[in-house]
């Protein structure tokens, strides 16, 4: 059970690495070579060196823009001040395992099933929120509206399942006032 737990929070650990970026879900070269148990640098000569394990459905290259509105996003640190010097790697689903496959290091191989898990799981949610949207627009349209209260009620749910935009973290002290 404590196994099964510990597993959890690992995919769900992973899980909050995963971006979206231009359609697709991603995590960043970074954030896997830390998953992996090795440096960015370390991954990324991997990277190099098998080339032809990673076509461009599972790496790309952040643009500038991308990674100055990951930058904001996240509040990652700007080039010059100990930030990256180069545009990070974003790595597919399969280019994450790809990764582990080329590291071939006991955490990479260890990790690599909780990657997958993560993604997995994620496009499991994703899967089942389009289904729920799909059966109530389906209901709504069967539904004659009596006096908006269904329509109300249809429009509050959707507001529900709306995905939530993450908080920014607030820096510095907060007074509390009460």
């Amino acid at each position: 059970m404590a196994n099964t737990r510990s597993s959890q929070r690992a995919i769900v650990r992973v899980e909050s690495l995963i971006l979206p970026i231009r359609g697709d879900r991603i995590i960043l070269d970074s954030d896997l070579a830390r998953v992996y148990g090795v440096s960015t640098r370390r991954l990324n000569e991997q990277v190099k060196r098998n080339v032809d394990r990673f076509p461009r459905d599972f790496i790309f290259r952040l643009t500038k823009r991308e990674c100055d509105s990951l930058m904001s996003q996240f509040a990652t640190s700007k080039t010059g001040r100990g930030g990256r010097r180069k545009l990070p790697y974003a790595f597919t689903e399969h280019g994450a395992i790809m990764a582990a496959n080329v590291l071939n290091s006991r955490q990479a191989i260890q990790m690599s099933v909780y990657v997958v898990r993560a993604f997995v799981q994620l496009r499991g949610r994703l899967w089942a929120n389009r289904e729920l949207a799909r059966r109530m627009l389906e209901l709504e349209r069967k539904v004659d509206y009596q006096g908006g209260e269904l329509h109300e009620l249809f429009e509050a749910i959707r507001r529900l399942m709306a995905v939530p935009e993450k908080p920014t973290r607030q820096i510095g002290f907060q007074l509390r006032r009460g």
